[in-house]
């Protein structure tokens, strides 16, 4: 009798497990099936577009767009690049590039497109092309936009100035003087461009080495490793790394660059995806240079990808103090598949996960707000993990900071007068009243040369955006709408007097922030990248709260240990 109601269990079971894999088998037939037969409707609408529609359709475009409107349904770091795109993609990955190695965009004063940034060394820079410069002609062909968009003729010159390595051809470029302008033209040899993904690094104060690093480019460990290297032949005993505003980039890199700090062997990130070859671990490899060095990481809103698993994983292994706001939260792997024709797709494939065990992605693009908007991931459904020590520490929405430091808000009129080249065209002039500089330190601008400014910007009858009008003419509407508008009427009056636009007003209020812009842009202007790292140190709350945290080394250790129970 037991052996029967066994043999039935046993049937039962196998019926169950048959029954399963022909419904596993009958829904991956009928995934199929719709995903032929919607292939097949595409392919016919186009079809029937083209041989009917009224007027002749750009074939092309209209194919474009049909693959950017799907790939919308995915997530923004999924994308499709066709064989002309192939360049931008290579640059995004490897951070190289031929050509003259200078910074371009359109200069909507001149209709034309200007030089904002030569970088150090390359072969505009050598040449003495300036920012500020005037780009008429490349290799002797005009550069005028005719009827492109902005986008599109800032695309055009920068084809035209990148070529093969060794290539050479004429540079013609109307420079701003004091009281004109001038024609000038330059001989200029392309070569392999490379930003050095490490502007600056240098002791801020005695025995404490800082470090920026501003993507993780190949080979950018690298150079990381030079600079930490020479910070401690400097006397360094502590280090600051700050990977504020850093994108991310190669997940190697950022391993690399944590083994410089931890013992080999010890395992980073572990991705998962839905196949196979998308799962991986990714351990140090190398004996590290320095496992006992206290080390305070920056990071900001604008701190991704790469730079979240450097921060993250410092932090899980209690090897680091990470300071600043939260990070974005970017979770994702992507890796590049080929394409016909010799397009190229950038794809997500998987996730990643730091050493804790624990997925920082912010975002759920599979979950849609009520606006159509993708859902970020609420801080009451994420999950505690924990640190080597046994600190508490959560998945989802990023890296939080150990200390935070919040960032000042800059004011909204400074993304206008950024926009409209006034503080570009500004540094241009202080340039030329001041042909030389000996230090960054020498950059401070007085309450004359500040008071200039102002003049500039009054004489191009600047106005911008004022958000607080916005609201309180909406605000005003409501009140109408709703019968409140007549009682209030004095109070909006009151309010309305105080939001007045006052542009004298504005720019004293805001001083600051707006002199620290300019400062900075000037500093680009006679040291590089360098130069603006450097300027920006002056007024740098973080990393004052960083060299204090490093000077206290009871306070330092005890933010590294597991909370006292």
């Amino acid at each position: 009798m037991k052996l029967k109601k066994l043999f039935i269990a046993w049937m039962a079971v196998g019926m169950g497990c048959a029954v399963y894999a022909a419904s596993a088998a009958n829904d991956d037939d009928d995934r199929k099936f719709q995903i032929s037969k919607n292939l097949d409707i595409l392919n016919s609408i186009f079809k029937e577009l083209d041989l009917f529609y009224v007027d002749s359709i750009d074939a092309p475009k209209m194919i474009e767009n049909g693959i950017n409107g799907m790939l919308a349904l995915t997530d923004p770091y999924t994308e499709y690049y066709p064989a002309e795109e192939m360049g931008s993609l290579k640059e995004m990955i490897t951070g190289k590039y031929a050509g003259i190695g200078a910074t371009i965009r359109y200069y909507e004063r001149m209709d034309r497109i200007a030089v904002i940034e030569p970088i150090e060394g390359m072969p505009a820079a050598e040449a003495g092309v300036k920012a500020g410069d005037v780009i008429l002609s490349v290799g002797g062909k005009e550069m005028v936009r005719g009827t492109m968009k902005p986008q599109e003729f800032s695309s055009k010159v920068s084809e035209a100035l990148r070529g093969e390595p060794g290539t050479s051809f004429v540079l013609k470029v109307q420079r701003p003087t004091l009281n004109d302008s001038t024609v000038m033209e330059f001989q200029i040899t392309r070569k392999s461009i490379r930003q050095n993904p490490v502007p600056y690094y240098g002791m801020v104060r005695d025995q404490v080495g800082y470090m920026v690093l501003t993507s993780f480019t190949d080979n950018c460990a690298k150079d990381m490793k030079k600079a930490f290297i020479e910070l401690k032949q400097l006397g360094a005993t502590s280090l600051v790394i700050d990977l504020r505003d850093n994108g991310g980039g190669s997940l190697q890199e950022a391993v690399d660059i944590v083994n410089f700090f931890v013992p080999k062997g010890q395992e980073i990130v572990v991705t998962k995806g839905k196949l196979q070859q998308a799962q991986g671990s990714f351990s140090t490899q190398n004996e590290p240079i320095d496992t006992e060095i206290p080390i305070v990481v920056l990071v900001n809103g604008g701190t991704a990808s790469a730079s979240e698993i450097t921060s993250g994983s410092l932090q899980d292994l209690d090897r680091a103090v990470v300071m600043g706001s939260r990070t974005y939260g970017k979770g994702l792997v992507q890796t590049t598949r080929a394409l016909p024709y010799d397009g190229t797709l950038k794809v997500t494939t998987s996730k990643y996960y730091i050493s804790s065990g624990r997925c920082i992605q912010a975002i759920d693009y599979a979950k849609k707000n009520a606006d159509g908007s993708a859902a970020r991931i609420p801080d009451s459904l994420t999950t505690v993990f924990h640190t080597a020590a046994g600190r508490e520490v959560r998945d989802g929405g990023g890296i939080r900071p150990d200390i935070e430091v919040k960032e000042e808000k800059l004011p909204n009129i400074l993304y206008y007068l950024v926009n409209e080249d006034l503080i570009f065209d500004y540094a241009t002039r202080y340039c030329l009243e001041h042909p030389q500089v000996s230090s960054v330190d020498d950059i401070v601008l007085t309450d004359e040369e500040y008071a200039a400014f102002k003049e500039l910007v009054k004489s191009r009858k600047f106005t911008y955006d004022r958000q607080s009008e916005k609201m309180l003419k909406s605000l005003k509407e409501m009140a109408e709408f709703e019968g409140y508008m007549e009682e209030a009427a004095e109070e909006f009056k009151a309010l309305e007097q105080k939001l007045n636009h006052n542009l004298d007003r504005d720019l004293d209020f805001f001083a600051r922030p707006i002199r620290n812009q300019l400062e900075q842009e000037i500093a680009t202007r006679y040291f590089y990248q360098r130069g603006a790292a450097m300027q920006r140190l002056r007024d740098d709350k973080a990393l004052e709260q960083a060299i204090e945290v490093l000077s206290q080394p009871e306070r330092y250790r005890k933010l590294l240990s597991a909370p006292e129970q």
